[in-house]
C-alpha cells in the first residue's frame, strides 16, 4: 500500500479527516464488513487455479449500474495497492471487477508469494463514502 493511502487511512481513523476527501459520493453503512473467505491469509496453495470467495456484512451486493442504497459490487485487487479512492477503479489483470453482483470466482496465479484485497464499488465502480476494504492478505502458490 502506498505512503499517501496509509497516512489518509490513519488520519481518518484518528477523526483527523474528513472521509468525503478519500471517497466517492455513494454513501456506505457504517458497519460494512468486506472479507475474503477463503483463501486465508498465509495460506499455501497447491494449485495455480484459486477459487476465492468474498465476504461482507453490513452492505448488500448489486449489479453495477444499479442504484440502491446500501450496496455495491466487488472487486478483486491481486498483487497491488489499493487505487485513488475517488475515481473508478481501474479494470485490468491486476483490478478484477464483479459487476454481475458474483461474490466468488477462481483465478490464475503463478508459483510464489502474492497479495489479495478486495474494495467494493458503487454502481459507477467508485469506492463508497466511507471506503469499504477487506484486509491485505498474502497467499503462497506451490511451485
Amino acid at each position: 500500500m502506498n505512503r499517501t493511502v496509509i497516512f489518509a487511512a490513519v488520519l481518518l481513523s484518528a477523526g483527523l479527516l474528513s472521509q468525503t476527501v478519500l471517497a466517492g459520493d455513494t454513501p456506505a453503512p457504517k458497519n460494512a464488513y468486506l472479507y475474503i473467505g477463503w483463501p486465508n491469509d498465509g495460506e499455501v496453495v497447491r494449485s495455480t487455479r484459486i477459487p476465492v470467495w468474498f465476504g461482507l456484512r453490513n452492505i448488500g451486493v448489486a449489479p453495477a449500474g444499479v442504484v440502491k442504497p446500501n450496496t455495491g459490487h466487488h472487486h478483486l485487487l491481486i498483487d497491488t495497492d489499493i487505487p485513488p479512492l475517488d475515481e473508478d477503479i481501474p479494470a485490468d489483470k491486476n483490478h478484477l471487477h464483479f459487476g454481475a453482483g458474483q461474490t466468488e470466482t477462481v483465478i490464475e496465479l503463478s508459483p510464489g508469494r502474492h497479495t489479495l484485497q478486495l474494495i467494493m464499488g458503487d454502481h459507477e465502480h467508485i469506492p463508497h463514502n466511507p471506503p469499504v476494504i477487506s484486509k491485505r492478505i498474502t497467499i503462497t502458490v506451490a511451485p
